[in-house]
């Protein structure tokens, strides 16, 4: 039973005071950052994007971006002030219908300071009106908007969203999209999953495209130029898109001959890693001064350099295997990028073998003896590489040595076991390095941390190769047929 207890006077105020609960404290603002220690000022606190809608005009020929995004949100303290990661110029903020003060500071941050504040759990809308020539909006000396002679592409990582809608630039809050482009007439605004309509226009076409699964911002896309589009269904019957520049020149049959393979590709994968997990397929090589390929989510990009010495399924193989790996699974913190690219790496080992040009082993047995003991490659832990090592050679190479380590430790069965089941359990959300070294020992039953901080955390070439051997010089294996092909396309592309 509980006692009433009857204070008199100035008491009562005290005891009012003490009663108040903490969830009715004063609001506070959200963090200006996500606390990734890589990149401390990536993402906001304070909230979660449910789904971005962007309404955006784009003319090539000045490259000028404007438009309106529409972010539906839910507030996860209670706030004050909230930041959004953006570059362009903005006109007017609206927080659930009313004027909101705006303000920015830092690199890439936008303040925002609602009407009235958000309490914990409260939904909001949130619309921000902006213009902008992104190619001209440098961010600590870099843009990551690509622009192309009939256009522009906004297609990079760790960061891209900043120069064409403001986000919450992190990985681990992940959204729906729509995204609606208006672009002069002959020209096509590509982006990522399903195209639900074009219309026509007073000599503009919009293009509304639709991605329903949560997708990381980095992975979301942007391509405006004259394209060839092809469209198809697989066999399960999704629909492929894939779009090439009308500019590709002496590039543009070995693109077609590689990428036109997506449909294909991808359902020798889901032999691999179970299931497709989205609704659409394909990708598109724009006219970019690039040399890189990118996993945007279901429509990856390509450059016309990933082309240039002929056809090249391995690439698309590897952009492909990310949409399990580092897509549908997406890392917690930018540290985890072993989970993205050391088995998208394998993947291109796997195709290799299916294709008859180095099997896995070979692979793994020339990585490691073809690297000397204190060769700077040894250095990198794929495990936690640090922000400058975040895409070298190592966190590619040496995190598919890991795998292989670990396909030979516990067996093929539990091996590939694990390669399905570890992107099923995970659909559609965030994971670390360490959740996986868990599930596979889950599911191997056997004890593998000693495994993993050999090939993944330790700066020292491991005493045997993956196979539990070591090669002397004159007995060194041959260089797979493969070798090439697999290494003409990495990431060296970050900040530039």
């Amino acid at each position: 039973m509980r006692h009433r207890l009857i204070v008199p006077g100035a008491m009562v105020a005290a005891s009012l005071l003490l009663a108040v609960p903490a969830s009715a404290a004063e609001p506070s603002p959200g963090a200006p950052g996500v606390g990734d220690p890589y990149y401390p000022d990536y993402g906001n606190g304070g909230y979660d994007v449910s789904h971005y809608d962007l309404r955006l005009t784009y003319q090539p020929k000045t490259d000028e971006l404007s438009g309106t995004a529409t972010l539906l949100a839910t507030a996860t303290q209670d706030l004050s002030r909230f930041n959004l990661d953006f570059a362009l110029d903005v006109s007017e903020v609206r927080v659930d219908g009313k004027k909101a003060r705006f303000a920015t500071s830092g690199a890439h941050e936008l303040s925002i300071t609602p009407a009235k504040p958000l309490a914990e759990g409260e939904k909001a809308t949130v619309v921000v009106r902006y213009k902008g020539v992104p190619s001209k909006v440098k961010v600590n000396g870099f843009t990551s908007w690509l622009r192309t002679e009939d256009g522009g592409v906004a297609a990079n990582e760790p960061e891209a969203a900043w120069w064409w809608f403001p986000s919450n630039d992190h990985p681990s809050d992940k959204a729906s999209y729509d995204v609606s482009v208006a672009v002069p007439d002959g020209t096509q605004a590509i982006s990522n999953g399903t195209l639900q309509s074009q219309r026509s226009k007073a000599g503009w076409t919009r293009y509304n495209w639709r991605s329903r699964a949560p997708q990381a911002t980095y992975l979301a896309t942007l391509a405006v130029g004259r394209f060839d589009i092809t469209t198809a269904k697989t066999d399960s019957g999704l629909p492929v898109i894939n779009a090439y520049s009308k500019d590709l020149g002496e590039h543009a049959g070995a693109a077609r001959a590689s990428v036109e393979r997506t449909a294909e590709i991808t359902e020798w994968l889901e032999g691999h890693f179970g299931t497709y997990p989205f609704d659409a397929v394909g990708g598109y090589v724009p006219n970019t001064d690039t040399t890189y390929a990118l996993e945007t989510q279901t429509r990856p990009f390509y450059s016309p350099d990933d082309f240039a010495d002929g056809s090249n399924t391995s690439v698309v193989v590897h952009e492909m295997a990310h949409q399990w790996y580092g897509d549908s699974v997406s890392l917690k913190r930018w540290k985890d990028i072993w989970i993205n690219e050391g088995f998208a790496r394998y993947s291109q080992w796997l195709w290799s073998e299916d294709q008859g040009e180095g099997t896995a082993q070979e692979l793994a047995d020339y990585t490691y003896a073809s690297r000397p003991a204190g060769d700077a490659f040894w250095k990198v832990a794929p495990g936690d590489p640090g922000p400058d090592n975040q895409f070298h050679s190592a966190v590619y190479d040496r995190g598919a040595l890991a795998l292989q380590a670990l396909r030979n430790e516990i067996g093929d069965k539990d091996f590939f076991a694990i390669l399905k089941g570890w992107p099923a359990l995970h659909k559609d959300g965030n994971a670390t390095v360490r959740d996986f070294i868990g599930y596979a020992e889950k599911v191997s039953g056997k004890p593998l941390a000693g495994l993993f901080d050999t090939w993944l955390y330790q700066p020292s070439k491991p005493a045997a190769g993956p196979a539990g051997k070591g090669f002397a010089a004159e007995a060194a294996p041959k260089k797979p047929a493969s070798w090439d092909e697999i290494h003409t396309v990495d990431h060296p592309h970050r900040h530039g």
